[in-house]
């Protein structure tokens, strides 16, 4: 299941029933679980931990030094977890000792051809990065999250979960959960209706997620008392608005608007 022209560091732990292709470069470190497929001219380098049932197509940089003129070698790692797959040329570097030390991607993401994601990025579960999205340091994506594609997001900015950026959004700001974003910069259209439905939501808290975008975002553009106090009675009642609410209060950034 190992091409003969696959170079794999002494270091390396490779489970048995993984395939690594032609001219693949694993480095030390790497740790790569059951039944993960690693392409042709596929780079790997550690600290690196990949989960199960990954597929890394070729020419992809997995696990890389960040691009960070402050790095100096120390407190770095990649944690990837299981079933994602990495499309060609996808590049995807390790965390800074200054930003936590560590890069994370959880299970069942896509990342299609030719996406950035830099140093001390935490991504969940279920996203799709589409060709050539890309994050800045520290930056986070919650789970269910869509990036068009060329979508750029700048550093420290956080991605809510079941949002979605249209494509060639430039987001320098917060992106909250359940919004659809598009433009340069980015601006918030509405919620995301059309992925609600497809992920089960009901038609009313879909209903009430807009109220809540209207109150906050919409109307006002920054959160008031006045607003807040009529979206709260609101979040009693549905957990989608009050995780809305939750993110808002979280930021530091400021949010698209």
């Amino acid at each position: 299941m190992i091409h003969r022209t696959a170079i794999i560091d002494a270091n390396a732990q490779v489970h048995e029933s993984c395939e690594v292709g032609p001219y693949a470069v694993i480095g030390a470190d790497v740790k790569i679980d059951k039944g993960t497929i690693v392409g042709p001219h596929v780079v790997i380098n550690g600290p690196t931990t990949i989960g199960s049932e990954c597929k890394i197509f070729q020419f992809a940089s997995v696990g890389e030094d960040p691009q960070d003129l402050k790095f100096d070698g120390k407190d770095s790692r990649l944690e990837i977890g299981s079933r994602n797959r990495i499309r060609e040329f996808v590049t995807i570097n390790r965390g800074t000792g200054g930003g936590g030390g560590v890069t994370k991607i959880g299970d069942d993401n896509l990342f299609m051809a030719y996406v950035h994601v830099a140093h001390d990025c935490l991504i969940g579960s279920h996203t799709v990065f589409a060709n050539s999205a890309s994050l800045a340091g520290h930056v986070s994506v919650d789970d269910h999250a869509i990036l068009g594609g060329f979508s750029l997001i700048h550093q420290f900015s956080r991605v809510g979960a079941h949002s979605f950026s249209g494509m060639g959004s430039v987001i320098n700001k917060d992106v909250p959960p359940f919004l659809l974003v598009t433009g340069h910069y980015a601006q918030a259209k509405g919620i995301n209706k059309q992925g609600l439905k497809r992920r089960g939501f009901s038609d009313v808290e879909i209903t009430a997620l807009q109220k809540a975008f209207v109150r906050l975002i919409r109307r006002k553009g920054v959160i008031n008392e006045e607003s807040l106090a009529e979206v709260k009675r609101l979040a009693e009642k549905y957990p989608a608005v009050d995780q809305f609410v939750r993110f808002l209060q979280d930021g530091t950034r400021g949010f698209v608007s």
